[in-house]
């Protein structure tokens, strides 16, 4: 398995990620522009293009697209992503120079007709109904949105407003289009069954049509933290508890995706044993690192019945004090085998080595090989571990989001006194 890059005249990179041994290619165009890149009146146009990309072009209608990706057996699809917005494919081996113009097609000649938006703005409306009718949707899209407070980008939801959305014209579209889509802000990755020198040849003479320009950078995050209590009458009390994550280019980045594991990556893990396993107050418990280009959050969610919220966000409480004391040896070996393995099982996936090779060098302007990565976690001690958690859940203000019969949650102003933050702010 050999990784080849090559950078065409416009600035775009073209990266394969040969699997000889396979029959199958994954292959995408990744752009280094999400939701956070919008303006406040384009809420919600990066995901509206990613939807009317599919929907025809000069030389394709929408069904043309469908049907000559599944006449050959291959699928396609897309994804709008708070920083990036990927288009992708898979296919046998003979259609990769085929998906590679389908999609080059719809990034470049789509016509964005006028009722085929009228009827992608409809069914994005019912997506946006649907997550509002969803609380594990919408506990985490307040949880975001309340972390980056201020009307900042970063914290607005991918879909949008029904009222953004409805205003959106095709001129719209392709401004924004124009204003991203450029050579140096893209890769056309892939990986399986490719040949590197054929795909650069065939991007050669299409994809070099693109702008060799750069864009505008989006706008800096300011992690601002608060509370979000939205009491409904759902079956279920929702909720998130969060703190400021780490950015993908700290040192922290890893030492907090270890902790994130050590909480609660798995039924071995600390807020499942303890809120699960010996209290039995949730289903299912968990904590997660988001990392973005120069911030990141840090959260733990969990969804129980009202009766037991108060005993529930206690316990939380009482394991995140305990993080920065009494985290061992054997668990930081076996979240970093957690990572590990995942990390070397998702490279048995054409896909998640292409996403993955692309979203590096978008992020780092370079491929970060594996063994690099093992390196980071290996280098991480229990020590490092526990001051991060110190750090993390006693020096910084907590998001809480809370969706359902929430009305006996523990709010934030107790949430921080209990984890000594009022203190520490009082002293500073």
């Amino acid at each position: 398995m050999t990784v080849n890059i090559s950078k065409l005249e416009n600035g775009l990179t073209v990266v394969t990620d040969s699997m000889p041994h396979l029959e199958s290619a994954a292959l995408g165009v990744w752009i280094k522009s999400g939701s956070r890149n919008e303006t406040q009146n384009q809420h919600g146009i990066a995901h509206l293009l990613e939807h009317m990309a599919f929907k025809g072009t000069k030389k394709r209608t929408a069904l043309q697209i469908a049907e000559e990706i599944e006449n050959v057996g291959g699928e396609l699809n897309a994804a709008t992503s708070t920083e990036t917005t990927a288009y992708y494919a898979r296919v046998l081996k003979p259609e990769v120079g085929h998906a590679a113009d389908i999609l080059y097609d719809i990034l470049s000649n789509s016509t964005f007709d006028e009722q085929e938006l009228a009827r992608e703005k409809h069914v994005i409306l019912q997506e946006i109904g649907a997550s509002l009718d969803s609380p594990d949707d919408l506990v985490f899209d307040n949880f975001q949105e309340t972390s980056f407070a201020g009307a900042q980008p970063i914290g607005r939801p991918i879909l949008g407003t029904p009222e953004t959305v409805e205003s959106f014209s095709t001129d719209q579209i392709r401004d924004y289009l124009d204003a991203h889509y450029h050579g140096p802000n893209m890769v056309l990755a892939a990986s399986g069954a490719v040949d590197h020198d054929a795909l650069v040849k065939q991007a050669e003479s299409t994809y070099s049509s693109f702008k060799n320009s750069s864009t505008q950078e989006a706008s800096p995050a300011t992690y601002v933290g608060g509370e979000s209590i939205i009491e409904d009458d759902f079956q279920e009390a929702q909720m998130v508890l969060g703190f400021e994550g780490r950015a993908y280019h700290v040192k922290d980045f890893y030492a907090s995706q270890l902790l994130a594991t050590i909480l609660g990556g798995g039924m071995s893990s600390r807020l499942f044993q303890e809120v699960r396993e010996k209290h039995g107050l949730c289903y299912s418990i968990s904590s997660f690192h988001w990392g973005f280009s120069d911030s990141g959050i840090f959260g733990i969610h969990a969804a129980t019945g009202p009766e037991d919220l108060k005993e529930l966000v206690s316990l939380i409480l009482q394991e995140l004090q305990r993080a920065s004391e009494d985290i061992m040896q054997e668990e930081l070996d076996r979240a970093r085998a957690q990572i590990r393995s995942g990390l070397l099982m998702s490279m048995e996936s054409p896909a998640a080595r292409a996403g993955q090779i692309a979203r590096q060098i978008l992020l780092f302007g370079r491929q970060i090989p594996n063994e690099e990565l093992m390196e980071r976690l290996d280098a991480l001690s229990v020590e490092r571990v526990r001051d991060l958690a110190g750090r993390i859940f006693h020096e910084s203000i907590p998001t809480l989001s809370a969706v359902g019969p929430v009305q006996n949650i523990t709010r934030l102003d107790k949430i921080k006194e209990r984890l000594g933050i009022k203190h520490i702010q009082a002293a500073q």
